[in-house]
């Protein structure tokens, strides 16, 4: 599995952010591609400590927990933490610049032995958050053709 703290993986989703324009349309979804990349900030944000997903009642989370970092792609249209949900309008440019600088400080952490539990799922690897990471920007930008 690709984790976002691979350099080739950075490089590969950087390229694919580079691939998107203010007019990229989606394949599947409700949001148009800048609530997208708003939407793409807020798990690095959890990650980094910066942010949190609202505790909802998630009876399940066991059995959900390993298919945020295994080898078998998201399928369309999975429901979406309340607290992530995006419905305003974005400015598509700073959208962007502010998921590039959160992608780079989140792989300059690669080296981080410990990191806080996840508000919903509890503790995770480093590989595995960095795993986790990859994996929703990369079910994002399939979205989007790119």
């Amino acid at each position: 599995m690709k984790s976002l703290f691979d350099t080739e993986s950075l490089a590969e989703i950087n390229r694919r952010l580079n691939n998107l324009t203010s007019e990229s349309q989606r394949n599947w979804g409700k949001m148009d591609v800048a609530q997208m990349l708003n939407h793409c900030q807020h798990p690095l944000n959890v990650s980094l400590e910066k942010g949190n997903i609202k505790k909802q009642f998630f009876p399940l989370a066991f059995l959900f927990k390993k298919s945020l970092y295994n080898d078998k792609p998201w399928r369309q249209n999975l429901p979406t933490a309340k607290s992530f949900k995006i419905t305003d309008s974005k400015d598509f440019k700073k959208e962007k610049e502010g998921l590039q600088k959160l992608i780079i400080e989140f792989h300059e952490k690669k080296n981080v032995a410990q990191w806080a539990p996840h508000p919903l799922f509890g503790k995770f690897t480093p590989q595995q958050w960095g795993q986790m990471q990859y994996k929703h920007l990369d079910h994002h930008l399939k979205q989007f053709g790119v």
